[in-house]
């Protein structure tokens, strides 16, 4: 996938949605806080209904986020273990089991040369934190499908 800008990095990898994080959840954010206030200030049955609908909505949107990222999850996940089962040699291919979603998940931006010496590292010392393990990644693996 042709990207613009600078190669992918640990510093440039996150992503945002322009039209959710900048406009949809702000929108939604500014009605629930109107919504408060109105129900604050003029209590009545309908400025209730309206706080209610207001929250419901916010939490449409980031579930919404939410459960797409948690499917995302599962197919970097299903990927991972895929591409380790091949790259990975047989005396440390048992390692693949062990390994935790947030683990995987950061294994992803390891270039096919450096994954099995970080699995190595991230097994043996038990790093945990996605963070750290992307802090690690020498040779980077851009992934430009993650929303």
């Amino acid at each position: 996938m042709a990207t613009d800008g600078p190669p992918q990095s640990y510093a440039n990898h996150q992503k945002s949605v322009p039209g959710f994080h900048y406009v949809a959840l702000p929108i939604l954010m500014i009605n629930l806080i109107y919504s408060g206030y109105v129900a604050a200030t003029s209590f009545s049955v309908d400025s209730v209904i309206s706080l209610l609908v207001a929250l419901a909505l916010v939490m449409i949107g980031l579930f919404a986020r939410l459960f797409a990222l948690g499917a995302q999850d599962r197919v970097i996940r299903l990927e991972e273990r895929m591409r380790l089962h091949e790259l990975l040699p047989p005396d440390q291919g048992g390692a693949i089991d062990n390994l935790t979603t947030e683990q995987l998940i950061a294994l992803r931006f390891a270039s096919d040369g450096e994954v099995g010496a970080l699995v190595a590292t991230v097994t043996a010392e038990g790093i945990q934190d996605r963070k750290e393990i992307k802090k690690r990644v020498t040779s980077w693996r851009a992934d430009h499908q993650r929303l």
